[in-house]
C-alpha cells in the first residue's frame, strides 16, 4: 500500500478537523495552529524541519501522518501572461490550472474540483471527458499551493474543471482552509465558486459557508438552456432564479451570472431583453463571454457589434454587464484542452 492509502494527508483536513485529530492524540489546542502555519505559511511538507515540535511528537506524528505537495507536469505559458498548469494526481488522472495575470501585477487562479465533470455542458469541453471522480479537499488546495510558489495569489475562483456543488462536501473543507488565519488566509471577497445552478446544493451552500457565488446561466429561454446545460431539465430556469434570489448574500455584495455569447443561439437583443426580466429582484452582475472556439464544437463566438449590441442593452437598463477579456489565445486557452492534449499525445507517444 502506498503512504497515502495508510497515512493521512493533513492538507485533507479542516482547521477544525485538525484540532479534532490532534485532540484524539491528547494534543494540546495550539498544535494544530503551529501545525497550519508550517504547511500554509511557509510550505513545509517535511515533518522534521518543525522545528517548534518535539522530536517525540514529529515521530508520533510521522507514523500517522504525511504532507502532499505538487508539482505540474506541464506548463503553458502564454504572450499575455496566463499560464496554464496540468497536475497529474496519485491514481494517474490530471486536473488543470489557470493562473490569470490581472491589473497593478495581481493575479486570479482559476482551480477545478473535479475529473472531468457529468453535467456535460454542450459547450464545454471538459464536460467531454466524463466524469471520474472528485478531487479531495487536499487536491483542491494544493493546485493553490503549488502555483503559490511562483509569486503572490490574490484572488482564486472555483471555475475549472468539474461542478464545485457536485463536490460540495471536500469544496467546503476546501474552503475553509483558503479562509483559516493560519492556512492560506484568503477572505471570503478574495474567493469566488462557480455553479451551473444545482438548486439544492446552492441552498445547502449558503447555510454552510460565505464564497462569492456565480451562476453559468448562458440563456434566457428553457428550450435554449436545455439544449446548452443538460442540469435546467432538472432544474429549470423559474427554479434557478429563485434559488439565486434566496441566496444569503453579504451586504454589498451580489451574485455574477456568467453567460457565454453563442453566435446565433444566444446573442439576440431578445436574448438580452429577456435576461433584464430574469434579473428581476435579484442583486446581479453579468459578466459576457464571448465563445472560446475549440476544436470539435461547431459553436462560434458572435462578432464584436453583436457583443456589444448586447451589452450596451444591459447596461442601459441598469445592470452591470462587463466584458471578460478573454486571456490565453495562443495557448490551450479553454478548460480542458491542456489535459487533451497531454492524453492525446501520450497516446501516441509524443511529447506535448
Amino acid at each position: 500500500m502506498t503512504e497515502q492509502q495508510t497515512k493521512i494527508d493533513l492538507k485533507n483536513l479542516s482547521p477544525d478537523e485538525l484540532l479534532e485529530f490532534l485532540s484524539g492524540m491528547g494534543k494540546e489546542r495550539f498544535r494544530s495552529e503551529q501545525l497550519l502555519r508550517w504547511i500554509y505559511k511557509r510550505g513545509v511538507t517535511d515533518l522534521e524541519q518543525m522545528t517548534d515540535l518535539s522530536k517525540a511528537l514529529r515521530a508520533e506524528l510521522s507514523d500517522k501522518v504525511f504532507i502532499s505537495d505538487w508539482q505540474p507536469v506541464a506548463v503553458e505559458t502564454s504572450s499575455d501572461g496566463t499560464r496554464k498548469y496540468l497536475f497529474r494526481l496519485e491514481d494517474g488522472s490530471s486536473v488543470e490550472t489557470v493562473r490569470i495575470p490581472m491589473d497593478n501585477d495581481r493575479s486570479t487562479l482559476c482551480i477545478s474540483t473535479q475529473v472531468g465533470c457529468a453535467m456535460q455542458c454542450d459547450f464545454c469541453l471538459t464536460g467531454s471527458f466524463g466524469f471520474t471522480r472528485n478531487l479531495t479537499a487536499a487536491e483542491i488546495v494544493n493546485q493553490v499551493c503549488a502555483v503559490a510558489k511562483e509569486g503572490p495569489i490574490n484572488n482564486i475562483v472555483l471555475m475549472g474543471m468539474g461542478e464545485p456543488l457536485h463536490n460540495l462536501d471536500n469544496v467546503v473543507r476546501a474552503l475553509k482552509i483558503l479562509y483559516a488565519p493560519a492556512g492560506l488566509d484568503y477572505g471570503t471577497r478574495k474567493v469566488t465558486l462557480s455553479t451551473c445552478g444545482l438548486v439544492p446544493q446552492m441552498a445547502e451552500l449558503g447555510k454552510r459557508i460565505t464564497v462569492n457565488l456565480a451562476v453559468s446561466l448562458n440563456a434566457t429561454t428553457d428550450e435554449v438552456r436545455d439544449k446548452l446545460m443538460p442540469v435546467n431539465k432538472r432544474y429549470p430556469l423559474k427554479e434557478l432564479m429563485a434559488a439565486c434570489r434566496n441566496y444569503p448574500l453579504p451586504s454589498h455584495r451580489k451574485i455574477t451570472f456568467e453567460y457565454i455569447l453563442i453566435r446565433d443561439l444566444n446573442d439576440s437583443l431578445a436574448d438580452a431583453k429577456r435576461m433584464i426580466k430574469l434579473l428581476h429582484g435579484i442583486k446581479a452582475m453579468v459578466n459576457l463571454i464571448p465563445f472560446n472556439e475549440h476544436e470539435g464544437s461547431s459553436y462560434r463566438s458572435p462578432d464584436q457589434k453583436t457583443i456589444e449590441i448586447f451589452q450596451t442593452y444591459l447596461l442601459d437598463h441598469d445592470v452591470v454587464a462587463v466584458r471578460r477579456a478573454s486571456k490565453g489565445q495562443d495557448i490551450s486557452a479553454a478548460c480542458g484542452q491542456l489535459k487533451g492534449k497531454l492524453e492525446k499525445n501520450q497516446s501516441s507517444n509524443e511529447p506535448i
